[in-house]
């Protein structure tokens, strides 16, 4: 869709099927970086901000900010981080399911260089200690959406996770797998696909993803085709200022992206989840809820940090000044 299209659409992003977010909520410790790291260097950062975050969390912040309530499973503990997160969760009305005494949520140090890549340094915490009792909370009506991460499919609680995702019924798994992906053991990968999810990568875990099919890692459609016969289910490719590419078994198709002038990519990604998820909870089809999902990554990647999503009015704006552009 077009933006004027796109922001005529948005009255109609009314949740039509119940929404759950499991995963990690986090702290970002994002800073500018004039370049990566090397063995042995001692090279000086420039803070930008501490924000809450995680893929999750993420995804939950864009949900709500569009108007689309979801069941939200986000591990809090008890600690420095965990009062943080508590805290800005409660000021903007998002609740979690899942509360714990067992220690303290995780942190991740962001670099950003100056062409506004980032890269991650990750300290696992309670996020990363799903048990039977926690998922047992979770209560799934049928028709539900249940979004998943590859950084708890491919953690040490997968085996649960994946168990439980096999028991569920008439739930439709919508899965970034990120750069985790690689990490994840051939067979549990088979058993995960085997339910069928949605999934959404980007340019470089598609590239990993080619291999596996034996197909070139720049053949976004030869990956789209290849991934349907292998697996028989939906498929997103993110190509970022290139916009995106979908399938599933009735179509293939490639969705252009919005203009954006980008500042900082982090967030993206599950920003790019969340809009999408919104506009499948709405009952859209695939094509025009990654069209929504491109929409507000662009609006992200516009913006430092990665708890910026755009609320519904915000990206109303967006879509009627890129309308006018063009």
């Amino acid at each position: 869709m077009k933006a004027g299209e796109l922001h005529s659409r948005l009255p109609t992003l009314v949740a039509q099927r119940p929404v759950c977010v499991l995963g990690s909520a986090v702290i970002d410790v994002i800073a500018d970086a004039y370049s990566l790291p090397w063995r042995g260097c001692d090279i000086e950062l420039q803070q930008q901000s501490v924000n809450i975050g995680g893929c999750a969390l993420n995804i939950a912040l864009t949900l709500s900010r569009l108007g689309i309530a979801s069941k939200n499973a986000l591990p809090i503990g008890q600690g420095t981080w965990a009062d943080i997160i508590r805290a800005s969760l409660d000021k903007q009305g998002i609740e979690s399911e899942i509360h714990t005494s067992s220690g303290d949520n995780g942190w991740c140090l962001a670099l950003v260089e100056p062409d506004g890549e980032r890269t991650f340094m990750s300290f696992r915490g309670v996020e990363h200690q799903w048990n039977q009792q926690w998922l047992d909370k979770l209560q799934l009506a049928p028709g539900t959406l249940l979004s998943l991460s590859g950084y708890q499919l491919a953690g040490p609680c997968a085996e649960l996770l994946v168990n439980w995702l096999e028991s569920l019924d008439a739930v439709t798994a919508f899965i970034d797998f990120g750069p985790r992906i690689a990490d994840i053991p051939a067979t549990l990968l088979a058993r995960i696909m085997a339910c069928k999810p949605i999934v959404s990568l980007n340019r470089q875990e598609a590239a990993i993803a080619a291999e596996g099919l034996k197909v070139a890692g720049d053949d976004i459609d030869g990956i789209c085709r290849a991934w349907l016969e292998r697996y028989d289910a939906p498929l997103i490719v993110r190509l970022d200022k290139q916009g995106a590419w979908y399938c599933s078994h009735t179509a293939i198709g490639h969705v252009a992206p919005f203009p954006a002038i980008v500042v900082d990519t982090i967030g993206a990604g599950d920003s790019h989840a969340g809009g999408t998820l919104a506009g499948l909870a709405a009952g859209w089809s695939l094509a025009d809820a990654v069209s929504l999902g491109n929409a507000v990554a662009s609006y992200v990647v516009g913006h430092r940090g990665g708890d910026c999503a755009p609320h519904l009015e915000q990206l109303n704006e967006a879509l009627l000044l890129a309308d006018e552009n063009v």
